[in-house]
């Protein structure tokens, strides 16, 4: 992996993010109940405080869960929910290590098929259904990991020009575009709410 990626709005945390697949993997599992932004600095900021210039799944996982959620609490806090966060990505790494030896890129390295990509997607801690469409989108669109299917195995993420994820982010204009999107389909469900009641 070495591609530009604008989910941060910081160089060096979107340097890291097109670089590292397990950054990416970490921004995305970060990417809930707070700004897409802080999410995606969330493997930047891991990073620092580890003093290194990666995330290592090896590293990560064999840490102790206190000090590692310590870590993540430390003031600006990497996430709303430093602590529960700090159990997922360990989770993650964990699996990483015990069936890829570590390589977050082999989830999706040899893929032959979009289907096979979005199970692997599914099978990691933390990635339900739509993360993993999203990031399988973020995969084809972004990164240039598109096994045959891919998009139909993305859903509506893997539409063409669309703007309704990370994996159609590629600047400020395309961020805002993205925010209104997710603000509109708020909308829609809080009137869908409404009108049942």
């Amino acid at each position: 992996m070495d591609v530009t990626l604008h989910l941060a709005q910081d160089p060096a945390a979107d340097a890291l993010l097109g670089r590292s697949a397990l950054a990416a993997l970490t921004g995305m599992l970060l990417d809930q109940q707070i700004p897409m932004e802080w999410a995606f600095k969330g493997p930047r900021t891991i990073a620092d405080r580890l003093g290194t210039d990666d995330l290592d799944a090896h590293e990560i996982a064999a840490m102790d869960p206190e000090a590692f959620a310590a870590l993540l609490s430390e003031k600006p806090a990497v996430h709303r929910y430093p602590g529960s966060m700090a159990k997922r990505i360990q989770q993650l790494c964990q699996y990483l290590v015990e069936h890829h030896d570590g390589d977050a890129e082999a989830v999706w390295r040899g893929v032959d098929s979009g289907a096979e990509l979005l199970r692997r997607l599914e099978d990691l801690p933390g990635f339900g259904k739509q993360k993993a469409q999203i990031f399988l989108a973020l995969l084809g669109k972004r990164l240039g990991v598109a096994p045959e299917g891919w998009r139909e195995a993305a859903g509506a993420y893997g539409e063409p020009a669309s703007f309704r994820s990370v994996a159609d982010i590629t600047g400020p204009e395309s961020l805002a575009k993205v925010r209104a999107h997710k603000q509109e389909m708020k909308a829609a469900a809080k009137a869908a709410k409404a009108a049942k009641r």
